[in-house]
């Protein structure tokens, strides 16, 4: 039966487990040995899949472990071991790895698929807290935690030893990241959809052809010509192009409202002598995560997108790109 529940702050007690767990992770950073060196060799010699099986707490972990060594470059999937007994091990080859995982050691149900798993000719690495336990006894590799204190005060709930499972399968997935130079690009592949595919995969070419928008002057130009052209466009600015349609500059509303706090009679002169003869372009080939980087460190709001002649096609604005989720 519970207790009665009791009111108040639990700050102290949240502070404790935190300290808990991340004195557990920086612990085992200074115990390591050459088993974790071996694994993630091994896992780099594997030509077949990753196959991480667990129940319970260390099921839920595992398949974290899954997902993370998935987008990263490690072919992976979870297998529960209930449903191997039940037919599911046909999905294991002899060319596959599986990491098992359990504090213990002793997970019946990871045991129970260990002589199949043999007969199939799978490699087996232990992920366990015990050295010593039959799991470990009957792996092929061993990847010890160690014993470590639970952060649950009566010391039954998987806190501490989860944490530092998860951590630790980061940590090699990062490793194996690194040892196969999986690059951003890579990634993309495998995350297409979202904000992070869009900052991956999106072309500047691939905003132009939604935007469509091209406002281009002639450095001849009259300013009230140029204000109508920008206004047309929304985008408070026009490229400026010489006789052969190459651009060899950009005027924004900006430069206008400066140009008028001078004094200056604009609107009977040509913007030859306001417009900015240095601007800043970009290609059609170019990220679009790329594009705005580039805005977010100039502090600039427009865009012109050239050709391989140097030749206005385009012009971005900022708003263009965040409303993508950039």
């Amino acid at each position: 039966m519970l207790t009665k529940v009791r009111q108040g702050s639990h700050l102290e007690t949240i502070k404790e487990v935190l300290v808990e767990e991340a004195n557990a992770i920086l612990n085992f950073q200074n115990e390591m040995d050459s088993d974790i060196d071996r694994t993630v060799d091994l896992i780099l010699s594997c030509k077949g899949r990753v196959i991480v099986t667990g129940v319970g707490k260390s099921g839920i972990i595992g398949r974290k472990i899954v997902a993370t060594f998935a987008s990263t470059g490690t072919p992976s999937f979870f297998l529960h071991p209930a449903e191997g007994l039940h037919g599911d091990l046909g999905m294991v080859t002899s060319t596959d790895i599986v990491l098992a995982l359990s504090n213990s050691g002793e997970s019946e149900e990871v045991l129970n698929i260990i002589p199949s798993l043999k007969r199939i000719g799978a490699k087996i690495i232990a992920f366990v807290g015990n050295r010593h336990s039959t799991l470990a006894n009957k792996s092929d590799e061993t990847l010890c935690i160690g014993k470590v204190k639970e952060a649950c005060p009566l010391g039954l709930a998987p806190t501490t030893s989860t944490t530092l499972t998860l951590a630790v399968g980061d940590a090699i997935a990062v490793a194996l990241l690194k040892a196969r130079n999986f690059l951003p690009e890579n990634f993309a592949v495998f995350h297409p959809g979202g904000s992070l595919g869009k900052k991956l995969l999106l072309s500047v070419r691939d905003i132009i052809e939604d935007v469509k928008k091209n406002p281009v002057s002639s450095k001849d130009s009259k300013v009230k010509d140029v204000i109508f052209k920008m206004t047309e466009s929304g985008l408070g600015a026009t490229s400026i192009v010489d006789n052969n349609g190459e651009i060899i500059g950009i005027l924004t509303d900006g430069d206008i409202r400066r140009a008028l706090t001078k004094g200056i009679d604009l609107f009977n002169n040509s913007i030859e002598s306001f417009y900015n003869s240095n601007p800043t372009t970009i290609n059609g080939n170019m990220l679009a995560a790329e594009a705005l980087k580039i805005m977010e460190d100039k502090k600039i709001n427009v865009l012109p997108v050239v050709n391989e002649n140097n030749q206005p096609i385009a012009m971005i604005h900022l708003h263009d790109l965040t409303k993508l989720g950039l």
